[in-house]
Order: C-alpha cells, then structure tokens, then sequence
C-alpha cells in the first residue's frame, strides 16, 4: 500500500494549506474572488466524502449504478447552464452535452471494450460526461463572448445578405473550437508531460502499464471524440440562438 495516499493529519494540513494559498493569489493577484477557491475546495471534500460513503451499495447494483450516471449528467448539464449564464440553457447544455457522451459509451460498451459492471462503467460515464460538460462550458461562453464583442460584424454580415444562423457560425465558431485545446493538448502530451487519472488509477489498483496505458488511451480518445461533437452541438445551438446569456 505504499503507493496508496492515506487519509492523516499530514494530508488534511496539505490541503487546508494549498486551499488558503490558491485563494490567497486569486485575491491578491485580482484574478477572481479568493473565496470562490474555497468554497470549491470544501464542495469537493464534501461531496467525495459523500461519494465514498455510498458507492459501495451503489456499485452493487445495475440499476443503481443507472441512476448514478444519470445524476452525474444532470449535475454536468446544470453546471454548463450555469457557466454560459441563464438557467434557461439547461435544456441546451443538456443535449450538447448527451450529443457527446451518449455515442462513445454506446460504443465502447456495446462493443465490449468496457465491461458492463458498475465498476468499470462508473468511472469511465464520469469522465466523460465531465468533459463533454467542461467543453460545452467552454464553448457556450466563447461563441457568446464573441458574438458579443463582434456584434458589429455580425450586423455587418447580415447587411451582406447572410441569414442570421450563418453569419453567427461565420463569428463564434472559431473562437469556440478553442474549448477543444486542453483535451488535444492532454491527448498530445500524455506520458511525456502528466500521468492521467485513469493511468495511475489503474496502477494503483494492481493491474499492470499495459492494462493502464490501455485505459488511458481509450479515456483520452473517447474524451475527444465526445468533446468534439458538444462543442459541436453547442456552437450550433448559440448561433441558432438557444443558448444566450440571461436576461
């Protein structure tokens, strides 16, 4: 168990020192407000405590397992509302969000890649859809960001004679298509810069490189896939103009 991370005095110092540090340069550096980093800080001690304390009974069960997937997506589907700045967005977010994740499950379970257990399943649906979420976040704001800023253009375009649809795809879609940075350049660097979760994740849980390098892999590819098609989704659906800001 050496290379397993226990829970002890040492640890709870690290964290309550690396929490009031990154809060400390948000503030003073006016990046943000400092408290934003501890509040998600205590939220992410609070809810994996949680997590830890029912994923036994839940990992038991098919159907459990079914509604854990489905709470996780609604979580992601929310916060994505949130982020691009209306509650109105959910229904949006929500299905830019399925566009991504529901075809790469379907196909490596359908296919056998992964196992259909809950161990395996759970894992595998949460890294997923928190990409596909972190990429529509991402692109829902770029695209409003831009079209904002660019109005001009856009007024511009249609005095051109572009339909409203195309001239809004012709100014975000871009700017949008950043949000697929991180994960190219994760997917890039991978071995080289970071050793992912599910790498040492799967190390840690006694299986050997291969198996883990296997299982990274297809996490990394599958994230990109997913992540491809919700920004896809959501720059199509600002232009169409169902996703906007609040208000």
């Amino acid at each position: 168990m050496r290379g397993v991370i226990t829970f002890g005095p040492a640890l709870v110092a690290v964290l309550v020192l690396l929490t009031v540090a990154g809060a400390a340069i948000v503030r003073w550096g006016e990046l943000g407000q400092g408290r934003a980093v501890v509040i998600a800080a205590v939220r992410a001690v609070a809810q994996l405590a949680l997590v830890s304390l029912v994923i036994t009974a839940i990992l038991r069960s098919n159907p459990l397992t079914g509604l854990f997937v489905l709470f996780m997506f609604g979580i992601a589907a929310i916060t994505s509302a949130r982020r691009a700045g209306s509650w109105a967005n959910l229904p949006w977010t929500a299905l830019a969000i399925a566009a991504g994740v529901a075809p790469v499950l379907a196909l490596v379970l359908g296919a056998g890649v992964v196992p259909l257990r809950p161990i395996a399943v759970v894992p595998i649906a949460g890294i997923v859809i928190g990409g596909a979420m972190t990429a529509t976040s991402q692109a829902a704001r770029r695209a409003l960001d831009e079209l904002k800023a660019r109005h001009g253009e856009y007024e511009a375009a249609l005095a051109l004679g572009f339909m409203p649809r195309p001239a809004a795809l012709e100014i975000c879609r871009p700017s949008a298509g950043h949000a697929l940075i991180p994960a190219l350049d994760q997917t890039r660097t991978v071995g080289l810069v970071t050793l992912p979760g599910a790498y040492v994740g799967v190390l840690l849980g006694g299986a050997g490189p291969i198996q883990a390098g296997t299982t990274q892999v297809l996490v990394l590819i599958g994230l990109l896939a997913a992540e491809a098609v919700s920004i896809l989704v959501t720059v199509q659906f600002v232009a169409a103009g169902k996703l906007s800001r609040a208000g």
